[in-house]
């Protein structure tokens, strides 16, 4: 009776082990089963995550791409605007000159029988100086084109200084200011007998500012035919 007994009491000790170990199996079983779900979903959520970058990414490189295209487009209006504007002076510049020409002519023409005037040019100079400057350089060049195109022209010049200085030194710089403009017009081809030139030094009694007296007067003469 003893064995039977101790078999009797075993028995359900047993079960319940095997009954433990089946439950810990199947726990284990269902774990694995979700953290292999948990892992898909994480990577399918990785993967919808990385094509929403790789989308950001393709705009932002659109988005840079138009930016750069309008920054292209704007430097083209700006050379455009600023080539328009060179042309506008170009031709405002052009026009002034040929009005220019256009009295010069005129009053060529208009005193083409008469020995008289014609027009008068005020050459000025810095204090001290018989240089010329580069306005007087190209109002001599129009000057000289006048007595090329026009054979009964001649040129009349008189220098002038202030009040500054010795009369006789006043006297030599008003003659260095004529021979610097009268070796102007003949280096352009104006014949030295057409040109007339003295000194006449100081401008006295005048109420002219002193640099307005630092001048040689060029009139430009019509000869009678």
């Amino acid at each position: 009776m003893k064995p039977i007994c101790r078999i009797a009491v075993l028995l359900p000790a047993v079960l319940i082990v095997a009954s433990g170990c089946a439950t810990k199996g199947w726990v284990r079983e269902t774990l694995d089963k979700k953290e292999a779900e948990i892992d898909q979903r994480v990577a399918a959520v990785g993967q919808r995550v990385d094509t929403v970058d790789g989308r950001v990414t393709q705009e932002s490189e659109r988005i840079q791409g138009v930016g750069s295209r309008v920054a292209t487009v704007e430097t083209s209006v700006t050379e455009v605007s600023e080539a328009a504007r060179g042309a506008k002076e170009a031709s405002n510049a052009a026009l002034a000159k040929s009005d220019d020409v256009d009295r010069r002519v005129t009053r060529l023409w208009t005193s083409r029988h008469s020995p008289r005037l014609v027009d008068t040019v005020e050459l000025f100079f810095g204090f001290d100086r018989a240089e010329l400057d580069d306005k007087a350089q190209t109002a001599l060049g129009n000057l000289a084109k006048d007595l090329q195109t026009n054979p009964n022209l001649i040129v009349e010049l008189t220098g002038f200084t202030d009040t500054r200085g010795p009369r006789e030194y006043n006297y030599q710089l008003s003659q260095r200011r004529v021979e610097s403009v009268r070796r102007f017009l003949v280096e352009r081809g104006v014949q030295l007998s057409r040109i007339l030139a003295v000194g006449l030094g100081p401008i006295t009694g005048s109420s002219a500012p002193e640099p307005q007296k630092r001048r040689v007067t060029a009139k430009l003469m019509l000869e009678q035919d």
